[in-house]
Parts: C-alpha cells; sequence; structure tokens
C-alpha cells in the first residue's frame, strides 16, 4: 500500500494534467537537474527536468516493435550516449494493465537517495528503493492502465 501523503502529493502534482487513459510520469525532487530519453524502438530529444520541481509526462503508448517503453534518467547532460549510471523507469501498455518496473544500469544514479514509482490507485503495488538501490528480488508491478504511474525522485520524507 501507498502511503497517503504520497497518493496526496501525486494527486496534486497530476490532477492538472490528468486525462482519460494514463501516463508515465517522472517528478524530480532532487536537488540537482536530471536529463531523461524516452526510449522505445526510438530515442527522444533529451528533457532536462529542473531541480527540485521538473516533471515529464508522456501517455502510455505500445511501441510497436519493443512492446515497451523506457524513461532512461541520467545526471549527466548526454549520460545516454557516454556510459554515465541510468535509471530505468520502463513501462509496457497491455490493453486496460500497465506493467512498470524500475532498473539501473552502468551504476546507482541516486545513492542514498529515495526512489519511489506509485499509482493514482493506491491498491496498486508501489515500488520503493529507500536508499537510491535496487533492494533486490522483482521490481516489475502492474495496474490499471486507465491511472498515472509516476517515478518520483528524492522521494525523502513520508514518501
Amino acid at each position: 500500500m501507498v502511503s497517503n501523503t504520497l497518493l496526496l502529493t501525486l494527486a496534486a502534482a497530476l490532477t492538472p494534467l490528468a486525462s482519460a487513459a494514463g501516463s508515465a510520469r517522472v517528478i524530480n525532487h532532487c536537488p540537482t537537474s536530471v536529463t531523461l530519453w524516452s526510449v522505445g524502438a526510438s530515442v527522444s530529444p533529451p528533457f532536462t527536468l529542473a531541480a527540485n520541481t521538473g516533471t515529464y509526462a508522456e501517455p502510455y503508448v505500445r511501441d510497436p516493435v519493443t512492446g515497451g517503453k523506457a524513461l532512461k534518467i541520467t545526471k549527466a547532460a548526454d549520460g545516454l550516449y557516454t556510459g554515465a549510471p541510468q535509471l530505468n523507469f520502463a513501462y509496457s501498455l497491455d490493453g486496460a494493465t500497465i506493467w512498470y518496473d524500475l532498473s539501473s544500469v552502468f551504476g546507482d544514479v541516486f545513492p542514498g537517495r529515495k526512489l519511489v514509482v506509485a499509482s493514482l490507485d493506491g491498491s496498486c503495488p508501489a515500488i520503493t528503493w529507500p536508499t537510491g538501490t535496487n533492494p533486490g528480488g522483482s521490481q516489475t508491478k502492474a495496474c490499471t492502465s486507465s491511472k498515472d504511474v509516476a517515478l518520483v525522485l528524492c522521494a525523502e520524507g513520508e514518501w
């Protein structure tokens, strides 16, 4: 279960952007900016998420080639192409279900900082990395695709 504080914060942040179909979102509460790429069969241009307030959203899509998408996040502006540590928030749309997971490659991007992936549907399972590193076990979860799922970077406090 996700805490009421997390649900209220997510709802407040996402309500102005809500739509009938769900979206994958990233909310940056870290004190530094990060760079994000949306990757499926193709790679999007980089998006910079400002320190403390940056957000990114994309409606769920089913990539016809890969089946899913990965939102790849680095601290380096060119990190996707230089082997910098990456945090990957991946999702796969399967009709009424959205599958999502969290992983890292080439090292940990946010060591010591809490990371949370949660849905606005409080009954859906959350992914929590209390110290910014994979705590082990399966990180793949599923929820209704009608609700947004958000990755919160540097989700300190009651998150």
